[in-house]
């Protein structure tokens, strides 16, 4: 390849999507020479005609850094080249916040949507990684699950994780710290030169707003404390998620429970989840409703759903604040020991919440998703965690995410699921020990044929998911059960 030519209509292309201005030409041109080790270039060139993609050019210029020995050939260094690259159209930090509350005092939703194209041309997201996921939609008791195999994010090999291992430092301490922004990586830790998040002021402490590279559904973004510090769940995060939907009024906001197993896989660094998609627990139905307990302005409901939810309503943030509390407060003391269910054990607290967080026109809702971490000999993963006979399909936390009715399955289901597919379908083939049974249940009580198979599948993963979500649940949709989640409610009336 002419790498002079690479570079040149990389440039080119970014300034005809407006990512470069035309006076930084040369600047960007000898950055990237900077970046590829050379020293001359080729100065009359004509542009590519059609001009290649950003990704294209980038694809070409990391080649090349391969073949000439300027990076090693392995997926972090190519990462990190990709970073180097992407962070030449980028514009700075102060840059970005600027352009983003600019565009902001006209509508939030032009802030974010401007924000979220900059973190996709810069391939900070990884569009094309995530077209890859497997999405399809299960049918289910409770209505549709998003059924999700997540093939974007890239596995690490053994010898990356052996690497890992050897590292030293704790900088930065985390992958949700802010800084990372611009910060080049290493072995373990992703390179993030094309990185950048918004500064958000949120009750009187500086958070970090930022999209997330491997997007697990529409506009997936993140908001963390720029001080790295432990999740804490508590009233106080009620008042930042009902004041994020304030700000971001066309977003989601939801919190992670704040123990482990129940807690999602990022416990160490406080920080939300959000993003611009509806979810199926949105649509749940609604068992039961009631004006709440001496605050006549919040409305309150109780999902039918396969973990134990109730839903509160008002045009009020404070009332809605104050009944939020009410209720994580209950149930951080309740125990019913019919049902497995002890606040604390030996001094360790069981009972936790994931909270879920929109607006609806002029009303704010809050979803308190009552959770509990308890195991036992029985079940040392977890008693509300999902249990033995499910975890062929997925046997890892149950987060914000699945309590939203999205399934992330892991990336081992591509291939397992077509040696199933060609088990039932009477080909050779080696089924993973840990499906077999369950194969051998769906030959028994299905006629397979080539133009079912896929189906008979995906319905029955969506049937081990609402198991999954159902194990996860302390009230379970028993009469046992719901009726001790109506007694539990009901102080509130």
């Amino acid at each position: 390849m002419n790498i002079d030519q690479v570079i040149h209509d990389f440039v080119a292309k970014g300034m005809a999507l407006f990512r470069i201005h035309s006076l930084d030409y040369y600047y960007a041109i000898n950055r990237l020479l900077v970046i590829l080790n050379k020293e001359f270039f080729e100065t009359d060139l004509m542009p590519t005609v059609p001009l290649p993609s950003l990704l294209e050019s980038m694809n070409q210029m990391v080649e090349y850094a391969v073949s000439k020995g300027i990076i090693q050939e392995s997926a972090q260094a190519r990462d990190q080249l990709t970073s180097e690259i992407m962070d030449v159209l980028t514009p700075t930090p102060s840059a970005v916040n600027k352009t983003f509350w600019e565009n902001y005092r006209e509508a939030p939703m032009k802030a974010t949507d401007e924000f979220y194209e900059l973190c996709q041309v810069n391939d900070y997201i990884k569009t094309r990684d995530i077209a890859k996921n497997e999405v399809f939609t299960a049918t289910s008791d409770y209505g549709d699950l998003t059924i999700t195999i997540n093939l974007s994010k890239p596995e690490k090999t053994k010898a990356d994780i052996l690497q890992a291992q050897k590292e030293v430092g704790d900088y930065p301490k985390c992958q949700l710290c802010a800084e990372n922004e611009g910060y080049q990586g290493r072995m373990g830790i992703a390179g993030r030169s094309n990185h950048r998040f918004i500064r958000v002021p949120l009750e009187g402490k500086n958070w970090g707003f930022q999209y997330s590279p491997y997007s697990y559904y529409n506009e997936h973004c993140i908001v963390f404390t720029e001080e790295h510090i432990p999740m804490d769940v508590s009233h106080q995060t009620i008042t930042n998620l009902l004041e994020l939907v304030t700000v971001l009024p066309h977003y989601f906001m939801g919190s992670n429970a704040g123990l482990p197993i129940v807690g999602g896989s990022m416990l160490g660094h406080e920080h939300y989840q959000g993003g611009r998609h509806k979810f199926p627990m949105e649509n749940a139905r609604i068992m039961e409703s009631w004006i709440w307990k001496n605050l006549p302005t919040v409305e309150a409901e109780r999902l039918y759903w396969p973990l134990s939810v109730v839903r509160l309503r008002s045009t009020s943030k404070l009332d809605l604040i104050q009944a939020g509390s009410q209720l994580m407060d209950a149930w951080e003391n309740y125990s019913n020991e019919a049902l497995d269910i002890l606040a604390n054990t030996n001094g360790d607290t069981h009972n936790a919440v994931t909270l879920i967080a929109r607006r609806k026109g002029s009303e704010y809702e809050m979803d308190v998703v009552l959770r509990n971490n308890r195991t036992t000999p029985a079940f040392p993963d977890g008693i509300f965690h999902p249990h033995s006979d499910v975890q062929h399909i997925k046997k890892e936390n149950i987060g914000l995410i699945e309590v939203l009715g999205l399934a992330i399955l892991p990336p081992r289901l591509k291939t397992e699921l077509a040696d199933v597919a060609a088990y039932l379908l009477n080909e050779k083939t080696q089924v993973a020990s840990y499906h077999q049974a369950w194969a051998d249940d769906l030959k028994q009580a299905n006629t397979v044929t080539g133009q079912n198979v896929e189906q008979v599948i995906q319905k029955s993963v969506g049937d081990k998911f609402q198991r999954v979500l159902e194990d996860a649940g302390v009230f379970k949709q028993t009469e046992q059960g719901q009726h001790a989640f109506s007694t539990f409610v009901s102080r509130f009336k």
